[in-house]
């Protein structure tokens, strides 16, 4: 009976055990600057192998590279009376800050829903909103309406067929990330998969930090709330002055 159980996990995992990630990033820390504007991240690797390719479906890749999390309110505006106002509203208890999928084909196509469950690939199925039936009328509308605000701000992306591989065994894709990075660790995680099912993964950290006046100025914020309203009261102060000054002396 052991035998048997042994051989059939044996049968139905031939490819996790002969197919390895081995992997690379061009940086794994993006510092925070008062001129900072994006950054673009190379990932690559290549596919460890102790076999020859197993037989099935052609070996595809996924990327995902995900940002900090955190509880988002999202609200709907209607018109009461000729007034927008906020009518409704869904508390979605956690959604990335920053999401980007990318693929060697179209998702639908390589990736069952089973496995894409289980490792929680796409952008849907990393945001948790657990409850929010309750909260609202079609609560649902809510989270496409949270993926909608923030693939237009280019802060959730899927991008299909950007990841490059070659004879089925090397990888790369880029990644880009905006300037509006909130400060954390980021989360890679790459995907080999065959027949729609993930064969093996592996997983990466890019850390990202303020770094100079911008984490002096957070900092501040953080733990001297008083003491950074008061500064900046003065230097709105001063910048009005200044600006006044300068307009009197072009007026003479």
């Amino acid at each position: 009976m052991i035998r048997a159980l042994a051989l059939v996990v044996a049968l139905a995992l031939p490819a996790a055990a002969n197919e390895v990630i081995v992997s690379g990033m061009s940086q794994n820390r993006v510092s925070i600057t008062a001129d900072f504007d994006g950054s673009e991240i190379l990932i690559y690797g290549a596919v460890k192998r102790e076999a020859p390719p197993p037989d099935g479906g052609p070996l595809e890749v996924i990327v995902t590279v995900e940002g900090p999390s955190t509880p988002v309110a999202v609200r709907r505006k209607d018109r009461v009376a000729g007034i927008w106002v906020n009518n409704a509203s869904v508390h979605v208890d956690s959604a990335p800050s920053f999401y980007a999928v990318a693929t060697t084909g179209p998702l639908n196509h390589i990736l069952s829903d089973i496995d894409n469950l289980r490792y929680g690939i796409t952008i849907e199925r990393v945001i948790r909103a657990i409850g929010i039936a309750a909260e609202a009328d079609k609560a649902g509308e809510f989270v496409l309406a949270l993926l909608r605000v923030r693939t237009n701000e280019g802060r959730y992306r899927i991008l299909e067929g950007k990841v490059e591989l070659t004879e089925d065994t090397l990888f790369r894709t880029d990644v880009v990330l905006p300037s509006n990075l909130t400060e954390g660790e980021y989360k890679v995680r790459l995907f080999l998969l065959r027949d729609k099912r993930v064969v093996a993964s592996q997983e990466r950290v890019i850390g990202v930090r303020k770094e100079g006046l911008e984490r002096f100025i957070f900092n501040l914020a953080q733990q001297q709330p008083l003491i950074y309203g008061l500064v900046s009261l003065v230097l709105a102060a001063v910048a009005g002055w200044g600006a006044s000054a300068a307009f009197r002396l072009i007026r003479t």
